[in-house]
C-alpha cells in the first residue's frame, strides 16, 4: 500500500505535577511529535516520536530529522519497512527517536490495512494484559511515601523510586516508601546514572533489606565495566536503561553478562523492529527484559503494549502507564484498570485521535 501523504504535528503534554523531576533534569511538560502516514485508500497510521533530551533528542531536533525523512517515505510502499528504515539509516546516523515515530506509524498503518491488531505483525500475542509499574518522582522521603500510598490505593502493586545519588537520602526514600506501603507492593529503584560504582554498591546493599526487586541504571551509561561490578556485587537484579541505547549495545550487555535485565524502549532503539530484535537477543542470552518507561501519549504506550504482548520473554511489570500523569493527550484507546493494561483487539495499535467534540468539552 503506497503512502499518499505524511504529516507531522508537535505534541506538548503538561504534567499533572509541574515539579516532577528525576536525576537528569526537570520539566513541566513532555514533548514529542505525532507522525501520521496516510495510504492511498485514506487509511491513517500513527506514530509518536519522543523528545527525550537526556537520550539525545529535543522537539527541534526531532522535527528537523522528520522533515528530512518524510519526503523519502512519501510515495513508498508501506509494507517495505526494512528497506525504508535502511534508507533512513543511510541518510542520518542515530536520530532513533525520529525513526521510531516513522517505524511505529508504518506498523500501525500496515496492521490497519490488513485488518489485524498490531501484535499479529510480530507473531501473535502471548498474553492479554500486563501489570503496570508507576514511577515516583524525586521529592522528600515523606512526599514520595505519600505518593506511593496514593498509587497503592489506586490498585498499583509495582512502583519505581527515582533516586539522585545522595546515598543516605536515597536510602531514606526507600525506607519511607516501604514502611508506608507495606510488603505487598513491589519496589524498584532508578538512579538514572547518578551513582559512582562504590556508592551504588553501598546504597543498593543497604536498600536490599527493604525488599527492592530491581535497580535500574545505577552508574554512568558508558561505564560498562562499572555496571558489571555493581551487578556482581549487589543482591538484587540490576537493569540497564541508558546503557542499552542500541541493538549493538544490548548485544554487548547480554553477551558479556554485564546486567541481569534490560529496559527496552521503542524511542531509544529506533522502532518496533529493533526493539523486537533486542528482545530476541535477550532471550538467546537468558537475560531478562521488559518494556521500560514510555513517557508520552497513549499512542506510544499502545505500540509498546502490542509489542510486549508478542515478546517471548516477558519480564518484570511494564512501565507503560505514565500517560496517567500527563494532561491533554491527543489520543485515546487504552486506559489503566486496577493497575493493569489490556491489549486492544482492534486493527492497528488501538490508539485513536481524540475527537474534536471531546477536545472541545475538555477545553
Amino acid at each position: 500500500m503506497n503512502i499518499a501523504d505524511a504529516r507531522l504535528e508537535p505534541c506538548v503534554l503538561h504534567k499533572q505535577d509541574p515539579n516532577w523531576r528525576f536525576a537528569r533534569g526537570a520539566s513541566p511538560t513532555t514533548e514529542g511529535v505525532i507522525v501520521t502516514l496516510t495510504s492511498e485508500d485514506g487509511t491513517e497510521g500513527y506514530g509518536y516520536a519522543s523528545a527525550s533530551p537526556h537520550m539525545g533528542a529535543t522537539r527541534e531536533t526531532l522535527l528537523a530529522a522528520l522533515k528530512e525523512f518524510l519526503p523519502v517515505v512519501k510515495g513508498q510502499d508501506s509494507f517495505e519497512i526494512t528497506r525504508l528504515m535502511q534508507v533512513l539509516d543511510r541518510m542520518l546516523a542515530g536520530h532513533h527517536q525520529a525513526k521510531a515515530g516513522i517505524d511505529c506509524a508504518l506498523h500501525d498503518l500496515n496492521a490497519k490495512c490488513l485488518g489485524l491488531p498490531l501484535y499479529q505483525l510480530f507473531g501473535g500475542k502471548l498474553r492479554d494484559r500486563f501489570p503496570i509499574l508507576r514511577i515516583l518522582a524525586l521529592k522528600t522521603p515523606d512526599e514520595m511515601a505519600a505518593q506511593a500510598e496514593r498509587l497503592m490505593h489506586a490498585d498499583y502493586r509495582h512502583l519505581k523510586i527515582k533516586l539522585d545519588g545522595d546515598v543516605a537520602l536515597d536510602v531514606d526514600r526507600v525506607s519511607a516508601i516501604r514502611h508506608r506501603v507495606g510488603n505487598d507492593v513491589h519496589l524498584t529503584v532508578d538512579a538514572n546514572q547518578s551513582y559512582s560504582v562504590k556508592d551504588a554498591i553501598v546504597a543498593l546493599t543497604r536498600m536490599a533489606e527493604y525488599q527492592v526487586d530491581l535497580a535500574e541504571q545505577p552508574v554512568a551509561a558508558q561505564d560498562f565495566a562499572g555496571l558489571k561490578q555493581v551487578t556482581d556485587a549487589v543482591p538484587m537484579v540490576v537493569e540497564a536503561d541508558e546503557t542499552a541505547d542500541s541493538v549493538d549495545a544490548i548485544f554487548r550487555l547480554v553477551s558479556e553478562r554485564i546486567v541481569d535485565s534490560v529496559s527496552l524502549k521503542i524511542p531509544k532503539l529506533g522502532g518496533l523492529r529493533n526493539t523486537f530484535a533486542a528482545a530476541r537477543i535477550c532471550q538467546a542470552g537468558n537475560i531478562a527484559c521488559r518494556m521500560g518507561a514510555a513517557v508520552g501519549s497513549r499512542l506510544l504506550a499502545a505500540h509498546a503494549l502490542h509489542l510486549a504482548a508478542a515478546l517471548p520473554v516477558p519480564g518484570y511489570a511494564c512501565e507503560l502507564g505514565e500517560f496517567g500523569r500527563l494532561l491533554d493527550d491527543p489520543f485515546t484507546g487504552i486506559e489503566i484498570e486496577s493497575g493493569q493494561l489490556r491489549v486492544p483487539d482492534v486493527p492497528g495499535c488501538g490508539a485513536k485521535p481524540v475527537s474534536r467534540d471531546a477536545k472541545a468539552m475538555r477545553a
